[in-house]
């Protein structure tokens, strides 16, 4: 299924932003917000033409508008598997976690994923 911006590149979120129609542009913004609010030292890229948010050189989750969704990928399955309880009302796969296009993951879950893939790149040895 394609993003709202694969057929068209984009270079900066705001850009990937203003391509996404509502109410799916609202939802992540208000994601983004979130994640900032829970790692303000993040970094936003355009990664696979989708928003990606950085830590200390590491991806740390993206996120994209489709057709009928919105999806979070928090880059690690782990941390998919590690909240699977919390998760259990949402649709998963191995990589990424999808929700209605008007209903933004709660800045609480969001957080508690962030954490957990922080710690996961904390945990890597330096390259």
């Amino acid at each position: 299924m394609k993003s709202a911006a694969e057929n068209r590149p984009v270079s900066t979120v705001d850009e990937y932003l203003a391509m996404v129609p509502e109410p799916a542009r609202s939802t992540l913004f208000q994601m983004r917000q979130a994640i900032h609010a829970a790692v303000p030292e993040a970094t936003e890229a355009i990664t696979y033409q989708m928003p990606t948010f950085k830590y200390c050189g590491h991806s740390i989750v993206a996120f994209a508008a489709f057709k009928a969704h919105c999806s979070l990928f928090p880059m690690s399955g782990a941390v998919i598997e590690k909240f699977k309880e919390d998760l259990k009302h949402f649709h998963t796969s191995k990589g990424t976690l999808q929700f209605p296009l008007d209903k933004p993951l709660s800045a609480a879950l969001m957080k508690k994923l962030i954490k957990a893939r922080i710690a996961e790149i904390e945990k890597k040895p330096a390259r």
